[in-house]
């Protein structure tokens, strides 16, 4: 792999020359493609339409270029008329700095330091002895070298040299993008047949949708630029600064470059606006018009039109503006972000380059559940902690608990399984997930808040890959007034862990859970439902105990648990939590029979829907008479 990624750079460096047009023809055949379909509803041919769109879109950028040009050499003929307000400004600012005399005393006394030095040399000389007459030295013979007179052949070739390169270049993007426009289709079935023609019908999609975005994206940037462009024009010409078509050109144009494109922009028009006017009001004005166009284009205009982000992480686009003007200098600079973004977008849909989105995107290298899992195997619920809380901001606690912190579970109940989990890293995890539910135990359950994916991207991201049905998203909060007498006690609720630290962590979340409720738990390790600990097990006000298992490989262990549970508790309802991935009804109905308990859940907000339900407090908040009667006979 090393020698490969060598060998492109390489080839994409010593390429340049011919890879630069065809990137070029590949990124404008993407904002193109749409107006050619466009000219196409009105019945044009293909070929037809391609040509028409292509020549018209490299006739306004040749304007674009003239126009530019014609600027350029209007601003280097004003240059030297500049210089005297440039002067006047430097010495007004030296004559109002403080440190002026400090600086001027300074530079005299080295200078006399110099002569000082320089004297004991002379002074040598005079008291010596007679120095020896000197030679005159030869005079020197002027020599100049005369060329002769060019002829009209090599005038010629003198003028159009310099236009060969560039001429060579747009030539070749201008045959690359009809082509590529041209053979659209076949294009995309030779990338098919490279990236997998197993399964034609997704890749095909894929691709097509990729196409489309990438299109759609680039024609949305090349609008905003644009018209941030001819916004900044047109107020450096009202503002009065020179050339104003000019660096609105550059403004647009340097807008592709994330981060500091804007700031490059500016530069140019503060520094004219510096030498342009005697005092400072021009510049001051210059400055107003970038810090207020700047923030209303980034954070109200794109946002409207394709949202906060463009696909890629903060720290690509630094990357990749690194890497790209490495290779290709000021191009590489302007078509860094482009060309990333294409990256990305392969890597979402094509399944072998799924590894340049993990790299460049700007979606979580990891999924919420295995960033849970993660921090507890680190000992830090701190950042899972606060994960949560953007959770929350959308979505309910018993959602959270459900989709994301039993799943991490259940990724360490898998790795647990297969050895790679020592006792002292389970407790580990176990005392994390305390701390974790100590954390957002100040998190109220309430009905979820709907959040503008456009304005609040924490909540946004931090749902990102998580299910959006959850059907335990809005139960009822109970009051402990509302509760039977036998619910009023201390904790009524009793959260058991039935064989180690993972079911004990379970089980924490559970009663934090019930508890956000207004159903207060306690929770019990393993070795309460020890044969030597079950009598001794503090039972005093408890109308319901939930027996939590992430593993059903003993159903033998659950039944005899429930018959000790059954001895101790006879009156108390028992809930067996069986929470692997991916049990279904029918497995979580036999081990309910098999362990003979009163019911079963296969998630916390099942679990936590039972619990309400058995207190027998229907919607209103009263007691529905033999409720619980029913349900414990059930």
């Amino acid at each position: 792999m090393a020698i490969l990624a060598a060998i492109i750079v390489m080839v994409l460096y010593y390429g340049r020359e011919i890879i630069i047009p065809i990137a070029l023809a590949v990124l404008l055949s993407f904002v193109l493609a749409p107006l050619v379909r466009l000219v196409q509803r009105l019945r044009i041919p293909r070929s037809l339409a391609v040509v028409s769109v292509v020549v018209i879109a490299f006739a306004f950028i040749f304007a674009m270029g003239s126009l530019l040009a014609t600027q350029l050499a209007q601003l280097a003929g004003d240059l030297p008329r500049y210089q005297s307000t440039i002067s006047e400004k430097i010495q007004s600012f030296r004559e109002t700095t403080a440190g002026r005399g400090t600086l001027e005393r300074a530079s005299s006394m080295l200078k006399d330091l110099s002569k000082e030095l320089d004297k004991p040399k002379e002074a040598a000389n005079s008291l010596g002895t007679i120095a020896a007459p000197k030679a005159a030295a030869p005079r020197p013979v002027p020599v100049e070298v005369l060329q002769p007179d060019p002829g009209a052949l090599e005038s010629l070739q003198t003028l159009i040299s310099p236009l060969l390169h560039p001429l060579a270049t747009t030539g070749i993007i201008v045959i690359f993008v009809i082509f590529i426009l041209l053979q659209r289709e076949d294009l995309r079935n030779r990338l098919i047949r490279l990236a997998g023609s197993d399964d034609l019908q997704r890749t095909t999609a894929a691709l097509d949708d990729a196409a489309s975005r990438l299109s759609r994206l680039f024609l949305i940037q090349l609008l905003v630029n644009g018209s941030f462009g001819i916004i900044i024009g047109m107020g450096l010409w009202l503002i009065g600064v020179p050339s104003a078509i000019l660096w609105g050109i550059l403004a647009a144009v340097l807008r592709f470059v994330p981060y500091i494109g804007a700031v490059i922009a500016a530069a140019f028009p503060l520094a004219l606006a510096v030498a342009v006017d005697p005092t400072w009001t021009m510049l001051l004005w210059t400055i107003a018009l970038f810090v207020v166009v700047e923030p209303v284009v980034g954070h109200v205009l794109e946002p409207m039109v394709y949202g906060h982000s463009t696909g890629l992480s903060p720290v690509a686009v630094v990357a990749s503006a690194t890497f790209w003007t490495a290779l290709w200098g000021p191009i590489g600079l302007v078509l860094a972000t482009p060309l990333t973004v294409c990256l990305v977008v392969l890597g979402r849909h094509v399944e072998r380059l799924e590894f340049l989105d993990v790299m460049f995107g700007d979606r979580p290298a990891l999924s919420p559940p295995e960033i849970f899992y993660q921090r507890m195997l680190a000992g830090d619920p701190t950042e899972a902690s606060a994960k949560a809380e953007e959770f929350l901001k959308e979505r309910s606690l018993s959602s959270y608990y459900d989709e994301v912190a039993l799943r991490g579970l259940q990724l360490a109940q898998a790795d647990a399984e297969r050895g790679a989990l020592d006792p002292d890293r389970l407790t580990k995890i176990r005392d994390a997930v305390q701390e974790f539910a100590n954390n957002i135990s100040e998190q109220d359950e309430r009905p979820p808040q709907k959040v503008n994916p456009t304005t609040d991207v924490e909540a946004t991201s931090a749902i990102e890959g998580v299910a959006e049905d959850a059907p335990y998203e809005s139960l009822r909060v109970l009051r402990k007034e509302d509760l039977p007498s036998e619910w009023q006690g201390d904790h009524p609720v009793l959260c058991l862990a039935g064989r180690n630290p993972i079911d004990e962590a379970a089980a924490i979340m559970l009663a934090q859970l019930t508890g956000a409720h207004g159903l207060s738990a306690r929770v019990e390790a393993a070795e309460a439902l020890s044969t030597a600990n079950i009598f001794r097990l503090e039972t005093a006000g408890v109308a319901i105990v939930c027996l939590v298992y992430m593993d059903a490989s003993s159903p033998a262990h659950m039944r005899y648990s429930v018959r000790r549970l059954r001895r101790k508790l006879p009156k108390a309802t028992i809930i067996l939590g069986c929470w692997m991935k991916d049990i279904g009804p029918v497995a979580l109905e036999s081990l309910r029979e098999g362990a003979k308990a009163d019911l079963a859940a296969a998630t916390l907000g099942g679990a936590l829907k039972l619990c309400i339900e058995a207190t027998g407090v229907d919607s209103l908040g009263t007691v529905a008479e033999g409720q619980i009667s029913k349900i414990t006979a059930a």
